[in-house]
């Protein structure tokens, strides 16, 4: 239970791979679960989703986006990080549907890796939309290409795949094939628009939600979030639910207050970093 950074890959600007020893973890982890980070005695807990498990380590990919997350994608391999809590939130629930489509845009592109493989051993077909910006945002293809029945890319610029955003990628793969059910993870503007494609569709959609969260237990509260006029922890109830049922107006909202805290203190630590072009 080192927390040792046994390897870390550069996957797209800012974007990071990183596998964790950490044979505890390891051992007792599923697919849709997620760890609660603390890179020193002084850092706050931030939740990351487990992207990969293998047998005494575990994955998980992270963007700089924040003055933690920047600070963790300045780690180098053989650093340690201070405390690693998990498995935490409850595993997808996966068995043999039929046809599945799996939407993943961002980050959330790595925590569909081990969905998709978990899928896929219940006998599965699997249908992938992957998004991002430009083609250097897409990351993980080669690993769902492998996996997959068909996957279609879809980029802001159209630098790669079709020009346009997930949705359409959606709207393709349900004029040729009957689904099942879908997955959706992405930034939480993303997994909004998905999940009102995937009402109009009569389709039932897991997205996966990561709010801001403090303790990952339940205890704090501050990832409440309303579904199907419920209110719900995502730590401990989800991190999946039905995207369906979410009220995503006002987890937006609650998300833009603490992303101003955020930059205020991103700047600060921005201002005293020196030289991050290298992310």
């Amino acid at each position: 239970m080192s927390n040792r950074i046994i390897k870390k890959t550069k996957l797209a600007p800012q974007v990071y791979d990183f596998v964790v020893e950490n044979q505890q973890i390891a051992s007792r982890a599923k697919a849709g679960q997620f760890v609660v980070v603390r890179i020193d005695e002084k850092g706050e807990r931030i939740p990351l989703t487990i992207a990969d498990i293998y047998e005494d380590s575990f994955r998980m990919v992270v963007r700089a986006v924040g003055k933690t997350t920047y600070q963790l994608c300045m780690k180098k391999e053989n650093d340690f990080l201070a405390d690693v809590i998990g498995p935490l939130g409850n595993p997808s629930e996966i068995e043999h549907f039929g046809n599945v489509m799996l939407v993943g845009g961002g980050v959330g592109i790595a925590t569909l890796l081990p969905i998709a493989k978990e899928l896929k051993n219940h006998d599965n077909k699997l249908f992938v939309v992957l998004g991002g910006r430009s083609k250097e945002y897409v990351i993980m293809l080669n690993e769902f290409e492998k996996l997959a029945d068909q996957v279609i890319i879809t980029t802001d610029d159209g630098s790669m795949g079709i020009k346009g955003v997930v949705t359409d990628g959606m709207d393709l793969v349900v004029s040729k094939a009957k689904i099942d059910v879908a997955w959706a993870v992405g930034p939480t503007v993303m997994m909004k628009f998905c999940s009102l494609k995937a009402k109009e569709m009569n389709l039932k959609i897991w997205v996966s939600l990561n709010p801001i969260m403090v303790d990952g237990t339940g205890m704090c509260g501050a990832c409440r979030v309303t579904v199907d006029g419920q209110m719900k922890f995502a730590c401990v109830d989800g991190p999946e639910f039905d995207g369906t049922k979410v009220d995503w107006d006002e987890l937006l909202v609650r998300l833009v207050q603490y992303r101003d805290e955020e930059e205020q203190s991103l700047k600060k630590f921005l201002e005293s970093a020196g030289d991050l072009s290298w992310l």
